[in-house]
């Protein structure tokens, strides 16, 4: 009689068949990629600020960057990040936070930590600034063997930025920070690529701009 009602209850949706479904992990619903978003907010920064490093526009116009460093390349960056992680993309996701964090330290610092370092040393502090970031850019590089063609050229051209831009900082030598605004200005144009082929080749189904995957 006991076994008769069990198997009743279970085959009913009650007893174990109703313990089991409590017990089941929900599906968690798919996202889109945040890869296109992280590398055009990157990729725009980058841009205007570059302008500005290779001499090409008066440096009294450099606020105009700041606006853009704390809302796109940092805001929208970090969420790209953050993303990531829920996108199984270790990658991606280290790469975009880290990113956006240094876009909303670069806020910070021009507009109100720059003022409390002394004019004399303020060329060195800088400089070790951004050389630490063009080691972190470095590994990253590495990392990139296994993304693709697009991604792995950025970071080799952004590594190549953050030394550069360091070096002409740390010795005061404009003509070095006029070279690494240059190299910026092509990091951006290529990371712009790989952020155009992202958004178009997921929209139109198909590979209409090649990054070349590494994978």
């Amino acid at each position: 009689m006991e076994s008769s009602a069990a198997v009743r209850q279970t085959t009913n949706g009650e007893g174990l068949g109703q313990d089991t479904r409590r017990v089941m992990p929900a599906v968690a619903p798919a996202i889109g990629d945040p890869a296109p978003l992280g590398l055009a907010a990157f990729a725009l920064t980058t841009f205007v600020l570059s302008f500005f490093n290779a001499g090409l526009v008066s440096e009294k116009g450099v606020p105009v960057v700041l606006g853009l460093a704390l809302a796109y390349g940092g805001i929208a960056q970090l969420l790209a990040g953050m993303w990531e992680f829920r996108n199984n993309n270790t990658f991606g996701a280290t790469a975009f936070t880290s990113y956006g964090a240094f876009w909303i330290s670069f806020f910070v610092l021009e507009q109100f930590d720059g003022s409390k370092i002394p004019t004399a040393d303020l060329g060195h502090a800088v400089g070790l600034y951004l050389i630490a970031w063009g080691i972190f850019t470095a590994y990253m590089w590495i990392a990139s063997f296994r993304v693709s063609v697009a991604v792995m050229l950025v970071f080799a051209l952004l590594a190549v930025t953050f030394i550069v831009l360091g070096i002409g900082e740390a010795g005061g030598t404009e003509s070095i920070v006029k070279a690494g605004g240059w190299l910026g200005i092509a990091t951006a144009i290529v990371a712009w690529y790989a952020s155009f082929a992202g958004v178009t080749n997921k929209t139109f189904g198909r590979i209409v701009l090649p990054v070349r995957e590494l994978k």
